[in-house]
């Protein structure tokens, strides 16, 4: 799989020394302008050691600078979405669903490069060993938070969501040093988030952070912060398409907690399955 390097500078972003962060927002503003220049080019116009250009390719996960180079040029120049993305009003039905379908492939590609394993593993310690795990989000982040909540009460820990903001925020002021809060935004920017953000952190509660963008509050803020990538079409937004992306994170996320904490999961399964079969008599 060819590696995003656009999306992986957005993932390690708050990760990167101040030098770092100003090579990566010059790439990120110039993308044609890097695969025509060579690294001296680079560091002469930041003022920066060549060696800080080389470090910086590789904690972005490439070998070097060159290396850096032909990622980035194979996603400018011959971008994938547009081929598959381009939709229009004179496509028939098959080739819109061919389109969407080779978008939300996309999508998972580009996000499973941000994959940093050492965030999935730290959230699924936090998850592993939290008393309670409380599911955030508003508007269509909502659904989502649903969905993980439906997953994850079958792992036998204690999983809650709500709906609306208003009783996340209440529900947030009542969360301990042994709790989780999960929060999911595309944006990472929307105010009532934020404020359950600050709510369960300010109770002690350990936070995990599921959005686009690694410059936003939450993201900032968060004690992990797990990113995906998605891209805005003509008949679909980018908030829209980043859903797939981020109930594969959580997923991700529940498989591995059905794993880690097998005993008590089967326990859990069985009960649902139990209650369940009871209400079909």
């Amino acid at each position: 799989m060819a590696q995003n390097c656009l999306g992986k500078i957005r993932s390690y972003y708050a990760r990167l020394s101040e030098k770092e962060k100003k090579i990566a927002d010059y790439i990120l503003e110039n993308p044609e302008k890097i695969i025509h220049s060579t690294i001296n080019e680079l560091a002469e116009d930041l003022n920066v050691a060549d060696a800080t250009v080389f470090r910086f390719c590789k904690r972005i996960g490439f070998k070097g600078y060159q290396a850096m180079k032909i990622a980035l040029a194979s996603e400018i120049i011959e971008p994938i979405q547009h081929i598959h993305e381009e939709i229009n009003e004179q496509d028939n039905v098959a080739t819109v669903t061919e389109k969407v379908f080779m978008s939300n492939i996309r999508t998972l590609e580009n996000t499973l490069q941000l994959v940093n394993g050492t965030s999935i593993q730290k959230a699924a310690d936090f998850l592993l060993a939290a008393h309670r795990v409380e599911f955030y989000g508003t508007g269509g982040s909502a659904v989502i938070a649903m969905d993980a909540f439906h997953k994850f009460v079958r792992t036998g820990i204690k999983a809650f969501t709500f709906i609306d903001s208003h009783f996340q925020l209440m529900s947030a002021s009542q969360l301990s040093d042994r709790d989780v809060a999960v929060i999911i935004s595309h944006s990472g920017t929307n105010k009532d988030t934020i404020n359950i953000l600050k709510t369960a952190k300010t109770n002690g509660a350990k936070t995990i952070s599921i959005t686009g963008y690694p410059k936003s509050p939450i993201a900032q803020h968060a004690d992990v912060a797990l990113f995906t990538s998605s891209e805005e079409t003509e008949f679909r937004s980018e908030a829209l398409s980043s859903r797939i992306a981020q109930l594969s994170l959580i997923d991700a996320l529940y498989v591995n907690m059905m794993i880690l904490n097998k005993d008590t999961a089967n326990k859990s399964l069985k009960k649902i399955r139990n209650a369940i079969s009871d209400t079909r008599m």
